[in-house]
């Protein structure tokens, strides 16, 4: 069974960040522990109730990518058992499926945005301009239409309760240098086209994705964070596909559609959400494990 963890507590480690779903701790030897917690986030906004197990699943999903990848782009993940390195008394169930032990890089100050479709904000932002972080895009486009080619979309990292803005390449090359900019654009299109033609295979469509990048003391980049999760990424079944329409996807989109009926200024506190939606979004999340990764959850 899934276990279920709303935040981690480890005493002794430096808890460093809690995210709207990680908790990062440092560890010696410039290492970190990236603890996935079911903490679920919407519009920013993180709610009271958690998705019991997502925590579990996103980072299952991300370490098969990280390991199918790995011929790409270099990833963050270190071989090192968590028994060694959590606490003494920490029950490590609660822990082995949902912590990795990782390199402590430097940040790369950007979301790197792949699109392979035109939908959300890309979509607003089309509609507005018919543009897309300044990349002029052809005419007549529908929404869930797919591009002529996957493009890369940066946007500004925000903090805890701020939303992201997407920016242009050339607001990508004035934060980190000409040459990180390119690498990390490369990085990220090259993922994301590999990785979309194989979800391809096995009926899932990756509509867009978002990548985090860091380096080492010697400027070497590697990905980081999560890779190709319902939360950082739109997938949708191809089978349901249909441009004109916003297609339904594996991700909180049941929370999101909820989230809407309510009275609520999508600021914090968030509100509970029942535990059907909560249900009904956990075995989306199982879905895309499974057919993806083909890896059940028991």
């Amino acid at each position: 069974m899934p276990t279920t963890l709303l935040q981690s507590n480890l005493p002794g480690l430096d808890l460093i960040h809690r995210g709207k779903v990680r908790d990062v701790y440092a560890l010696p030897e410039n290492r970190l522990l990236i603890v996935a917690s079911d903490r679920l986030s919407a519009f920013d906004v993180v709610l009271p109730d958690p998705i019991p197990g997502k925590g579990e699943m996103l980072t299952q999903i991300s370490n098969f990518w990280f390991a199918k990848t790995a011929h790409l782009v270099p990833n963050h993940l270190l071989d090192v058992p968590l028994a060694d390195v959590l606490p003494a008394g920490t029950d490590l169930k609660l822990y082995e499926k949902r912590a990795v032990v990782t390199r402590r890089l430097k940040p790369v100050p950007v979301e790197a945005i792949a699109r392979g479709y035109l939908i959300g904000s890309g979509w607003k932002d089309y509609q507005a301009t018919g543009s897309l972080c300044g990349i002029k895009l052809p005419a007549g486009l529908k929404q869930a239409q797919q591009l002529p080619e996957p493009i890369f979309t940066p946007s500004t990292k925000a903090a805890v309760g701020d939303h992201d803005e997407n920016v242009s390449f050339d607001a990508v090359v004035a934060a980190v240098g000409p040459a990180l900019a390119e690498q990390v654009r490369e990085a990220t299109l090259s993922i994301y086209q590999w990785a979309a033609a194989y979800a391809a295979e096995r009926g899932i469509i990756i509509a867009d994705t978002k990548f985090e990048f860091g380096t080492d003391e010697n400027g070497k980049l590697y990905v980081m964070d999560e890779m190709l999760t319902p939360d950082s990424s739109r997938f949708w079944p191809a089978d349901s596909y249909q441009v004109g329409i916003s297609p339904p996807s594996y991700d909180k989109q049941f929370v999101r559609d909820y989230l809407e009926t309510l009275d609520w200024n999508k600021k914090a506190p968030g509100p509970h959400v029942p535990a059907d939606v909560t249900g009904a979004t956990a075995a989306k999340y199982a879905e895309a494990l499974q057919r993806l990764a083909n890896i059940t959850v028991d």
